[in-house]
């Protein structure tokens, strides 16, 4: 068994153990892992409860390694890390202490929200996972998002109470006259966290001494799941660097827009207002030019009833394009086709006719000129490789 460090102090960032063993690992559970190290104790914290395990270094002499995984088999605590330790040697451990207090933020901060939603709606977590850059928990039943602002307000009370963070290792009978919260039934000692007030619950993970230290708790997102709901929540540093991120993204936006930061929702609105106006515009003009240019094909196709009808542009919708080949085909017994794009690109087109094979057409052109696609008569489409002068050339002798 390991002297499990993390429980007697979560805030020990720095240890000295001893290494009962060190054998070379498979390249199968890491690509940067080499070896698995057993201490006779240790403050890294193994992954479990939802959450990843610590990180950091292990120093013996002048020789540090990387730890890059810890994991717990049989009570005995594994480091999986980047270098060989002599077996017998004392190492001094050292985390990534930002990196645990972060996490010991978040879980603690999901005890306080959980144990909130547990306490007004009597929905269990059964689900949560503490990532490297946020936390999601999931709840056996709907919240609105109304709900989810109390929530989140009253999370945030119990950070400013500053309560104290309390651990408890109750014997059996002791157990028996504890309500806590669990996702799973226990076998052995039980280490139950409470957070007088707002939660009692069974778990195995460092947190941290008091629900100021917490910081704030900002619920960043929230989406039904299996019936219930997945919350996605960032407390501490990690809500303070998204807070960072998101008003960088406000300050930009408002920049561009020549707009107030309170705002630039109001301004994003005027914007999309003016792009769909100027898409409408589009659309009519798109019309007209498809109109004037039917007009010149009908003064062609009434001397010659089978001419193809063949448009080159290079801008236009899908919508204009099919209406374009739509109408010409009611002008002529040959092929009709618009072709969008230029000779160096290449075109998207749309082919078709009444009384042709329009299906063999497209598979000729496809054929000749590196195209694909297709469709059913009377009407294909797709894309190809070529100049307007082939394309034309090779339609007008078919």
């Amino acid at each position: 068994m390991t002297e499990k460090l993390f429980y007697q102090d979560s805030y020990l960032s720095e240890f000295h153990g001893k290494v009962l063993s060190c054998t070379s690992l498979s390249s199968e559970h890491s690509s940067e892992a080499k070896y698995e190290a057993v201490l006779d104790r240790t403050a890294f914290f193994p992954e479990g409860g939802g959450q990843s395990s610590d990180t950091g270094t292990l120093t013996c002499k002048e020789e540090t390694v990387q730890v890059l995984d810890v994991q717990e088999q049989d009570g005995v605590v594994v480091h999986f890390i980047s270098g060989y330790l002599n077996p017998g040697e004392t190492v001094i451990g050292k985390l990534d202490f930002q990196e645990r207090f972060s996490k010991m933020q978040q879980h603690t901060g999901e005890h306080i929200v959980s144990g909130i939603v547990n306490k007004h709606f009597g929905y269990n977590n059964v689900g949560f996972h503490l990532g490297k850059d946020g936390v999601t928990m999931d709840y056996d039943g709907p919240i609105t998002q109304e709900e989810l602002r109390k929530i989140e307000y009253e999370a945030n009370q119990a950070v400013a109470e500053n309560i104290p963070v309390q651990v408890l290792y109750p014997t059996k009978e002791e157990l028996e006259g504890i309500s806590y919260r669990s996702k799973i039934e226990i076998q052995g000692q039980v280490r139950i966290v409470q957070i007088p007030g707002y939660d009692s619950c069974a778990c195995c993970a460092p947190h941290v001494k008091d629900t100021g230290s917490v910081g704030m708790i900002k619920l960043v997102g929230a989406i039904h799941y299996k019936g219930g709901m997945r919350v996605s929540m960032l407390c501490g540093f990690w809500a303070l660097a998204d807070y960072n991120q998101k008003e960088e993204s406000v300050v930009t936006i408002s920049n561009r827009l020549s707009a107030k930061q309170e705002q630039v929702v109001q301004a994003v609105e005027r914007l999309e207002q003016e792009i769909q106006e100027q898409k409408e515009k589009v659309k009519r003009l798109q019309q007209r030019y498809v109109e004037l240019c039917l007009k010149e094909a009908k003064e062609s196709c009434r001397e010659n009833p089978k001419a193809p009808v063949l448009l080159f542009t290079e801008e236009m919708d899908a919508i204009a394009m099919r209406n374009f080949v739509n109408d010409a085909m009611k002008l002529t017994g040959g092929i009709c086709g618009v072709f969008v794009g230029d000779d160096a690109r290449g075109y998207r087109y749309v082919l078709g006719s009444l009384e042709q094979d329009i299906c063999a057409a497209g598979k000729q052109i496809n054929e000749r000129f590196q195209g694909k696609g297709g469709g059913k008569p009377p009407m294909v489409q797709g894309s190809l490789v070529g100049c307007e002068e082939e394309i034309r050339a090779f339609l007008n002798e078919r």
